[in-house]
């Protein structure tokens, strides 16, 4: 995909919590950040369950807004159609263009048909035992576990960084904000962020990938903004990251991992 030519669809993610790993989140971002920016971000379950405690932790780290549902009735699950009602309501609305369904659950199959007859898209993430009707439902089903997998060999090339190293000075003394806008490096977490973003996108011959779209797929991970790191824009960022190569062509910025 060219630089400029990002997707700008707006994409519901509606999360089952009792059906899906809060482990794939990362990931599930990173994937639909090829098809548009995650703006609703909704997750459901009975947050009493102490299972769901992961689920938890994730709704603070990525913005996700949880939706509490109790089991009133043994062996039904409410969540569901609380799920099923959520999707309708933002479909009927009209300001979705996507949406994302992570969940194994084959009960979500009618409201994957029922937002494509609308003409929307919907991408199913869910385990490799995901019954086949809510695959076949969705406009494209990703495996998890696969997608959790093809990130792991390339996590080795990633620079590790000495304990003593990574922790930035106190704020309010003499270096801070110097040590801040200069030592990017010395950010593990955003090394990682990057390093994924850039893992996402598919290269050029020479390893190339588009600074915008990388960038891209960096927010809708998280809160980025390179203004936290001293930075104006992205591309001064990458600049001072000796483990990207940055190569300017016709007004437009592309980066490459180095190995």
């Amino acid at each position: 995909m060219p630089a400029d030519d990002l997707p700008t669809r707006n994409i519901a993610l509606l999360i089952d919590a009792d059906n899906a790993s809060w482990h794939a989140l990362d990931p599930v971002l990173t994937a639909l950040a090829e098809f548009g920016s995650v703006n609703v971000r909704r997750v459901y379950g009975n947050w009493v369950k102490e299972a769901l405690k992961g689920w938890r932790d994730m709704t603070v780290k990525h913005g996700i807004e949880p939706q509490q549902q109790f089991d009133l009735t043994r062996g039904k699950n409410a969540t569901d159609m609380k799920m099923t009602i959520d999707a309708m309501d933002l479909l009927h609305r009209g300001r979705v263009d996507a949406f994302g369904i992570m969940s194994s659950d084959s009960d979500f199959m009618p409201l994957a048909t029922r937002i494509r007859q609308d003409g929307l898209d919907v991408y199913g993430f869910g385990n490799s035992n995901t019954p086949e009707g809510f695959r076949n439902a969705c406009t494209r089903f990703i495996d998890v576990n696969a997608l959790l997998e093809t990130t792991k060999p390339k996590r080795a090339r990633r620079v590790e960084v000495p304990f003593d190293q990574s922790v930035p000075p106190a704020i309010g003394t003499a270096n801070a904000t110097a040590t801040r806008a200069a030592g990017t490096v010395d950010d593990p977490e955003l090394l990682h962020l990057l390093h994924d973003a850039y893992d996402s996108l598919k290269p050029d011959k020479d390893g190339f990938v588009g600074l915008s779209a990388l960038g891209q797929r960096a927010a809708n991970r998280s809160s980025f903004d390179v203004r936290n790191y001293g930075y104006k824009r992205l591309s001064d960022l990458v600049d001072a990251i000796p483990s990207i190569d940055v190569d300017r062509r016709e007004n437009h910025v592309y980066v490459r991992w180095k190995d």
